[in-house]
């Protein structure tokens, strides 16, 4: 919900469980400028859950995993999208709202999955699989979504999947989330080699070590971790399906295998539960701060464009995509 109405002094209490009260004067001048600019320009700020406590809970209008994001986008009633996320959740703002000014506050905030693969290695896997649907994971620039068939996020990958009717598949580019469907499905899927550097660090080890001294702790896992990682948890889930999943369960302790901030952002709502927090911090979404934010609403920095030829093309993969 919207809340930019509020001031910095009366939301302090939704995060004071995750944020020492010693720390929030450095934030709070930054809210109140950030707040005031939103108004001032009819401006949203959609924000990941891998977005620090102050940003997600205090300046954002929209919140969630990259499915809920790129859906949410196409609602938006503003004249300026501000993405606290990296740049191809950006990208897709601008996909689905090509009118709209979208600003990113931190060219540099990258994806080392994205990075791993480029629209010619996907022209290049047509070549080698002639015939066979490409099916590309929303952590990819859109020049890669130009060459695919179809868009799918971790939350909805084995519905996209299913919906093509194909007994084989390639999905790009990341290996283990690939491989993490292939488990559950009949179709043959192709993979590529990408991996996010957050989620391929966790380890089986990593899991029955937090069990030996956390006994009882409920695991959930992404399904960006290595397959050996997804076996050993409790449940695997996108980033929204774990919020669900502790909100449904309420387990009393509980571990998150995925992002830092995530554990942080979770907690805020559920008081009641026990985080345990191994942190894997990814260090593109950390570039996105308050004072960035802040620039970016005030200077009009940095604005997001996509090519018209790349844009079109892109946009039909996405739009394919939430139409599942």
């Amino acid at each position: 919900m919207p809340i930019s109405l509020s001031t910095a002094a009366s939301l302090y209490d939704r995060v004071r469980r995750v944020i020492p009260s010693i720390e929030w004067p450095a934030f709070s001048d930054d809210i109140d400028a950030i707040l005031a600019l939103k108004r001032e320009r009819n401006a949203v700020i959609l924000a990941h859950n891998y977005q620090t406590p102050e940003i997600f809970h205090c300046v954002a209008d929209i919140v969630g995993d990259s499915l809920a994001l790129a859906r949410k986008a196409m609602t938006v009633d503003a004249d300026v999208i501000v993405l606290a996320g990296v740049h191809f959740m950006a990208e897709t703002a601008k996909l689905l709202n090509p009118g709209k000014t979208v600003l990113i506050p931190d060219l540099g905030a990258g994806c080392s999955l994205a990075d791993s693969i480029t629209a010619s290695d996907v022209r290049l896997m047509r070549q080698r699989y002639p015939g066979v649907p490409v099916v590309t994971y929303v952590n990819t620039s859109a020049a890669v979504k130009a060459e695919s068939d179809i868009c799918c996020t971790s939350g909805n990958a084995l519905a996209v999947v299913e919906s093509l009717g194909t007994p084989r598949v390639i999905m790009l580019p990341d290996e283990y989330l690939a491989r993490n469907i292939a488990a559950q499905t009949k179709v043959e899927i192709i993979a590529w080699k990408g991996h996010c550097e957050v989620h391929e660090r966790f380890t089986p080890a990593d899991i029955r070590e937090l069990r030996e001294a956390h006994p009882g702790v409920t695991v959930l896992a992404h399904p960006e971790c290595p397959p050996e990682v997804v076996a050993e948890a409790d449940f695997a889930g996108s980033t929204a399906a774990m919020s669900d999943y502790v909100g449904r369960h309420k387990p009393r302790r509980v571990v998150l295998m995925t992002e830092c901030s995530m554990s942080d952002n979770v907690a805020v709502e559920h008081p009641e539960v026990d985080f345990v927090r191994p942190c894997n911090l990814c260090p593109h979404m950390k570039r996105i701060t308050l004072p960035n934010i802040r620039a970016a609403l005030k200077e009009n920095r940095h604005v997001v464009t996509i090519d018209p030829n790349v844009a079109d093309r892109a946009r039909r993969a996405v739009e394919r995509m939430l139409a599942v």
